[in-house]
């Protein structure tokens, strides 16, 4: 019989056991990507934006690393990153990396927070194996800020009605990297359809929290006009116009319909093609994503609003799609188990990169098997509309 002491050590070992195990799991990946030898390339274009602002030279002629590349971010993104000068590049790199895994973990927090809740134990566990997930894997490899921002929008969408401060997550995100501003428009567009049906705007918590991430979004970007002010005119004039200076459409890595497009097109123009189908993936996405929340369920929203905004921006790079992980924990959690392994599957087995991809432009001579698997990404995203429009009909009928 288990003694009254014995009983608080049984009930800890499981929640030890998930720390263990999430703590080999991140040592094993820290080792993996240091015998890769990856270079945090986009981490030092990021330290090199601090430096040019701080020299008081032009952001976007600034070019960085061996690879030559430019900034693609909004002028206030380079403020927030100065404070990498300060910092040795061996210990920027060790920082972030440490940092980026700690993220990983609170974004399976408030993903399990926002399917109903989960424990400590399952978060660990959780978290050691959504680390070896492509997109996860390809944001520590470059040094990216995906998970950042990911975990700034979820922190929104998990607070309780009324949070004060609700919304602003989703501005300062947009603020950083424009593609998160669509979580507001969802926003919006629920609030006015609530509107419309009962309550007063004054009440309706999906305008306020659109409201926020509206005053924070243009606060800062007017904090970082005051600063940059030539920068600034010429990013919000010129320079988000401008997509295929990211890179080309056709890259493998892009996993918007802008690049899935290209590749069935054989041009790296795809034109008004993607424009109509980027506006009915909008819409329809959006629909989706505003009829889940009125019936409550607000995981098959974000989920769908993610989708949405992956599959419309010109260029969603492999390691944007660190929002699988809320998705399958998403789909686990509603009962949804042989989707939520598939979609796991397709993260975590690289596929992606089984076809012909790097310099040369090969992607524009992909064959049909080719092209099915360079557009994995897409079409999951897809399916887990159609599975949230699914769960949302059945809970209708019910």
């Amino acid at each position: 019989m288990q003694t009254a002491a014995a009983r608080p050590a049984a009930a800890r070992r499981p929640i030890l056991v998930a720390a263990s195990v999430c703590l080999l799991s991140f040592a094993a990946f820290w080792a993996a990507q240091r015998a890769a030898g990856v270079s945090m390339i986009d981490l030092m274009v990021y330290r090199a934006e601090g430096e040019t602002v701080r020299a008081g030279r032009d952001l976007y002629a600034m070019r960085a690393t061996e690879a030559n590349l430019p900034n693609t971010y909004p002028p206030f993104a380079a403020l927030l990153f100065t404070p990498l000068t300060l910092l040795g590049v061996p210990g920027m790199r060790t920082l972030a990396t440490a940092g980026n895994l700690v993220l990983l973990v609170a974004l399976v927090r408030l993903s399990l927070r926002l399917v109903g809740g989960g424990s400590a134990t399952t978060v660990l566990l959780a978290a050691a194996l959504a680390v070896w997930c492509e997109p996860v894997w390809t944001t520590l490899r470059y040094g990216q800020i995906n998970l950042l921002l990911a975990t700034a929008v979820l922190w929104d969408l998990t607070r309780r009605e009324g949070h004060r401060w609700a919304g602003a997550g989703i501005g300062l995100a947009a603020a950083v990297k424009l593609t998160p501003a669509l979580f507001a428009v969802f926003l919006l567009i629920t609030g006015l359809v609530r509107a419309r049906g009962a309550g007063s705007p004054a009440r309706n918590p999906w305008l306020r929290q659109a409201g926020t991430a509206t005053a924070v979004f243009l606060g800062a970007t007017v904090t970082a006009a005051a600063v940059l002010p030539y920068d600034s005119h010429r990013y919000w004039t010129r320079m988000i116009f401008e997509a295929n200076r990211v890179g080309h459409a056709e890259d493998t890595a892009n996993q918007s319909l802008r690049g899935v497009l290209a590749r069935l097109l054989h041009t790296g123009d795809p034109g008004p093609w993607w424009a109509v189908a980027a506006a009915l993936a909008a819409v329809a996405g959006l629909a989706v994503a505003v009829a889940a929340e009125l019936r409550g369920e607000r995981a098959g929203a974000v989920v769908a609003c993610t989708g949405t905004a992956l599959l419309v921006s010109p260029v969603s790079w492999s390691h944007h799609w660190v929002w699988c992980v809320p998705a399958v924990l998403f789909l686990a959690a509603r009962g949804r188990v042989r989707a939520a392994a598939a979609t796991a599957a397709v993260f975590c087995s690289y596929t992606l990169w089984w076809v012909p991809h790097g310099p040369g432009r090969l992607e524009l001579a992909q064959n049909i098997g080719q092209m099915t698997l360079s557009a994995l990404y897409p079409l999951t995203a897809l399916a887990a509309l159609v599975t949230v429009f699914t769960l949302w009909r059945t809970n209708r009928s019910a």
